[in-house]
């Protein structure tokens, strides 16, 4: 009887140390965050900063707006700019002579019928006038005062360039997918905005040299701005698909192998998980993280990838 009682009181100071044991390990796990806790509320942390205006201008963040878009399956081709043959002429003298007053130099505008220059004929030795056949600019002189010109030689180039021509090369592999009518979007490389035209020619014969066949759009150029024997790139645009939502390409930054989006919160970036879908050369279709009207960044997104790591860096020391 004695051993029983002994052997109870042993099993119920074995319950009261494990109980004892439980109630400390609840109260350690209530007021102390696990390792995973932590972890988590840093990454929330690490996933976000704060970036006033006037860094966010310093920095050179462009601020965009995620909307409906379209995204275009397209073929790069590169071009040169020529001037329209349809609207240029070369103006050679009448007669042989001698240059006796000269009027306009290249880059000179001049309308039809104005002065260009005089010449003493070498049959009558009379001086005769040669004028302008159409309006346009001087793009080319090919004589001199007092020297000798024939007309076997065209003394100036007049072209009317309000229109120009963009010759473009495409590859043997890529000319079936090409046709008269298709969209180009010209590139002309100064800063402006894309121009987009019709493809009004193709060559039916190829250059045996480049392997390649001439493609031809005709660009209204009223400011200008197209200036010949300047090289251009251009994107043919084969499909073109209506999207939801789109961003920029260079709004996608990757974190933790994670494909992010920076959305701007107030003064908050936000890094967004994003699922994408199509993209082209300059968007992409966003399927879930981002919603239409939402303000993101775009160019110089890496900077605030970097304010991130910063501040993640930061908080673990």
């Amino acid at each position: 009887m004695k051993k029983f009682l002994a052997n109870v009181g042993l099993a119920a100071i074995a319950v009261a140390a494990i109980g004892l044991f439980a109630f400390n390990l609840s109260n350690k796990g209530a007021g102390t965050p696990t390792k995973e806790e932590r972890g988590h509320g840093h990454e929330e942390k690490a996933d976000s900063v704060e970036m006033s205006d006037a860094k966010v201008a310093a920095a050179g963040i462009e601020l965009l707006t995620a909307g409906p878009g379209v995204l275009r399956d397209s073929l790069l081709l590169n071009g040169i700019l020529q001037p329209n043959q349809e609207a240029l002429v070369q103006v050679t003298p009448r007669f042989s002579g001698v240059v006796r007053e000269i009027k306009k130099r290249v880059g000179d505008q001049v309308e039809r019928g104005e002065l260009l220059a005089k010449i003493e004929s070498n049959q009558s030795l009379t001086v005769y006038e040669m004028r302008a056949p159409i309006a346009g600019t001087i793009i080319d002189r090919q004589i001199s005062l007092g020297e000798y010109a024939s007309e076997q030689k065209p003394s100036f180039t007049v072209a009317d360039i309000s229109t120009v021509w963009v010759d473009l090369s495409v590859f043997r592999r890529d000319l079936p997918r090409v046709r008269v009518g298709d969209t180009v979007v010209i590139d002309v490389g100064d800063g402006g905005p894309p121009i987009e035209v019709k493809l009004s020619y193709i060559s039916p014969v190829g250059n045996a040299d480049t392997q390649s066949a001439l493609a031809r759009a005709t660009v209204p150029n009223s400011q200008a701005r197209l200036k010949p024997g300047l090289f251009v790139t251009a994107r043919l645009i084969l499909s073109a698909k209506q999207a939801p939502v789109v961003v920029r390409n260079s709004a996608i930054q990757t974190m933790e192998n994670r494909s992010v989006v920076f959305v701007r919160n107030g003064a908050r970036f936000e890094a967004r998980d994003v699922e994408l879908g199509t993209r082209d050369p300059e968007q992409v279709e966003v399927l879930f993280g981002v919603a239409d009207g939402e303000t993101y960044a775009g160019k110089n997104s890496f900077v605030v990838k970097a304010e991130i790591g910063k501040g993640a860096a930061a908080h673990e020391h």
